[in-house]
């Protein structure tokens, strides 16, 4: 479990209120979202524009689960409630179903009375009417944190959320209230990205002119979706039955340190920087051009290379004493298997098991191109 999502007692109090309300389904079981802009549905016409609501249903199996996002934009705890978009959920709402709570953006508003609420009382007390509801209909309330903006400041992500962020954290212990840290989630994950390459995650359209920190692009919306899901398992393990996408996603806070302390660097080559004119390998005909990528890096456990096999080249026979993958990129040829000819395209892909022998050639007029994959040598 992530260290910032909950207190062992607490996170076992959530999983117990949330498997006994597992008993209590019938057919799909309903996840509502009461939120802001940051999790709301948007239609095509406002693209790039997504709500991480809108991507969560992509991680549950709808026979399942079904999400219900009524999540809207410009709404802070106080107004959602007060302009009555809480009683849809509250008429819908039964045992059984999960009510996700995610508000903050628009409650530090100061200069609008109609959404503001001070965070040291006010926020968590709008918060709390969720709460009483959705235990009042024998569904199981989730708080999540605001989620972070992207706000860099001199090569620092600023904290826009701090004391909202830990007022829901304190009602979450208080009420023992099972809580999703997304402002922690989100803050490590931007952190690891960087500033440069954060934007892509936030509705940055340069040819109109729009820079919006807070608000997601598809791939943001998607990577708060998929914290979320992740988050949510490590609260509900029975979960992850119904999870039918990978959520390993995110970075942990201790990304940056782990990066400082890395004994083999990572590293981006390009293969213009690469190239070697060699004679076919394994006294193969023609002339290949060899890219040997990574071939200085430390540490690798495994070979990685680009080979162009030119008109009439090809590797000759020889007898594997390891595991060597194939891949064709391009162009076609003659690829011999243990005494067995198979005509290969781009898009196959040849594995060749130890004691087993083979032999490739380039066919037609076209260069024929492969990456290679093995263990590396022990040095």
């Amino acid at each position: 479990m992530h260290k910032r999502l909950l207190p062992i007692a607490l996170a076992f109090a959530a999983l117990a209120s949330l498997a006994s309300a597992a008993d209590a389904w019938a057919g799909p079981r309903r996840v509502f979202i009461a939120g802001d802009s940051t999790a709301a549905e948007y239609g095509p016409e406002r693209a790039p524009r997504n709500g991480w609501g809108q991507q969560l249903q992509g991680f549950l199996d709808p026979a399942a689960f079904e999400v219900r996002n009524h999540a809207m934009g410009g709404r802070s705890s106080r107004s959602f409630i007060e302009e009555g978009r809480l009683e849809p959920v509250a008429r819908e709402l039964r045992k059984g179903d999960v009510l996700l709570i995610q508000f903050g953006h628009n409650d530090a508003k100061y200069e609008d009375p109609r959404r503001y609420n001070e965070p040291g009382q006010a926020y968590p007390q709008w918060l709390m009417r969720y709460v009483s509801l959705a235990r009042e209909r024998g569904a199981t309330p989730v708080l999540l944190t605001p989620v972070s903006r992207r706000v860099w400041d001199f090569g620092s992500l600023l904290d826009t959320h701090a004391r909202y962020t830990q007022a829901v954290r304190e009602l979450a212990a208080r009420e023992q209230v099972a809580l999703i840290d997304l402002n922690a989630s989100t803050t490590d994950w931007l952190r690891a990205l960087g500033d440069q390459a954060s934007k892509a995650y936030f509705e940055h359209v340069p040819e109109r002119e729009v820079r919006d920190d807070t608000h997601f692009s598809v791939a943001g919306a998607t990577m708060v979706a998929c914290l979320v899901v992740r988050d949510w398992k490590a609260l509900d393990p029975a979960l992850g039955a119904h999870v039918v996408r990978d959520t390993d996603c995110g970075a942990p806070a201790s990304a940056r340190a782990d990066l400082a302390a890395q004994k083999n660097p990572s590293s981006v080559v390009h293969e213009r920087d690469l190239a070697r004119q060699q004679p076919g390998p394994h006294g193969g005909a023609g002339t290949t051009t060899a890219y040997p990528l990574f071939a200085e890096a430390p540490g690798l456990s495994f070979v990685m290379r680009k080979r162009v096999l030119h008109k009439g080249a090809g590797i000759g026979l020889h007898q594997h004493h390891k595991d060597e993958i194939y891949y064709v990129l391009a162009g076609r040829g003659r690829y011999v298997l243990d005494g067995k000819v198979h005509d290969v395209a781009a898009g196959d892909a040849m594995l060749t098991r130890p004691g087993s022998t083979h032999a490739i050639e380039q066919v037609g007029e076209d260069d024929l191109v492969l990456l290679l994959a093995y263990p590396a040598s022990p040095r």
